[in-house]
């Protein structure tokens, strides 16, 4: 994306069955790569260099970091999608116009990510921008969540008055958004929450062990049995489920059993992780592991045949420890080679 610096890079939003990238147009024209997923590779990307000491993955996310932050709209907020490989900026559609939103929350997340990981200053100098601006907003509980964890990150390396009691009052919007012990996405949801981006209990059990909050511990494990359990067991036999689904699922089961020592939720984050290699209504793989290539969900019993961007990075998230994932990590050379 060289519109956005002389190294930056972008994740194109889908790709068909033989690898033809397809425009995002679930709502009206939205562009062909978008800040929501560059900003969650860049957070992977991470990891993954955190990991392996990789510096081929270290650039790719540095990359990626450079197209995030040249999407900022000012004010701590973010447009979300370039309609095309020049760099034309979406300015104003519904899935790409700037606020506090899950594009902005996960670009504050991917800077959060990269001052602790990569150390680097740009994205530290931006985060408070960031921080700030979500915490003058009452967005829903889902997009609330990833500043709790942005703000969890950053709290266990240093001291933050500001950022602690800003934790305290992002946990209690989270723990009052709920229908009986289960925890929503927003105020007008209404039956079983989407899974889609669902880690409320994810943040309220390390936020209760870090400000020694029981009542947000408890909300977490409730919530996580009524939202989850079931789901997982059944080996998420839902109408339909995306990788995004199932990396919720994980990342709040790891949590829950760091959280409260209880093995049970480690063999439930196990046994959501299966989703990739076939333990599914399919009984087929999403994740085909020669092609690289994750399978953009299950809808019924038929495994879609594209891939987009968000479905590659959320298997990529869920699967960051496996170790055939961190091998190919180790020798990876280059997005040419993926």
């Amino acid at each position: 994306m060289p519109a956005a610096g002389p190294k930056a890079l972008a994740v194109a939003v889908y790709a068909g069955p033989d690898g033809q990238l397809i425009d995002a147009r679930e709502s009206g024209v939205e562009g062909v790569a978008c800040v929501d997923d560059a900003a969650r590779a860049c957070g992977l990307l991470c990891r993954l260099w955190a990991a392996t000491a990789n510096l081929a993955l270290r650039a790719w996310a540095e990359g990626l970091l450079d197209f995030v932050l040249w999407m900022r709209a000012g004010e701590g907020s973010w447009l979300n999608f370039v309609y095309d490989w020049e760099g034309s900026r979406n300015v104003d559609g519904p899935t790409s116009a700037p606020g506090v939103n899950f594009w902005q929350a996960r670009a504050t997340c991917a800077l959060a990510d990269a001052a602790l990981l990569l150390g680097h200053e740009t994205a530290r100098d931006a985060l408070g921008e960031a921080l700030a601006t979500a915490a003058a907003a009452s967005p829903p509980s889902d997009v609330r969540t990833l500043h709790a964890l942005a703000a969890i990150d950053l709290l266990r390396h240093a001291t933050d008055p500001w950022l602690a009691t800003r934790l305290v009052d992002w946990c209690d919007e989270i723990a009052s958004s709920r229908s009986g012990v289960t925890l929503l996405n927003h105020p007008e949801e209404r039956g079983h929450p989407h899974l889609w981006g669902h880690v409320q209990e994810a943040a309220l059990i390390d936020a209760g062990g870090m400000l020694g909050r029981e009542d947000l511990r408890k909300a977490a494990v409730e919530s996580a049995d009524s939202v989850f359990v079931d789901v997982i067991r059944s080996g998420c036999d839902l109408p339909q489920v995306r990788a995004y689904d199932v990396q919720s699922a994980a990342l709040v089961m790891d949590r829950l059993a760091e959280g409260t020592g209880d093995p049970r939720y480690g063999e439930l984050g196990r046994l959501a992780r299966g989703w990739f290699a076939g333990r599914n209504p399919t009984g087929r793989p999403t994740y085909d592991r020669g092609r690289g290539r994750v399978a953009d969900g299950i809808d019924g019993r038929k495994v879609s045949r594209d891939s987009g961007a968000e479905s590659n990075v959320a298997a990529g998230m869920a699967l960051v420890d496996d170790p055939m994932v961190l091998e190919l990590a180790r020798t990876w050379i280059g997005p040419e080679s993926a």
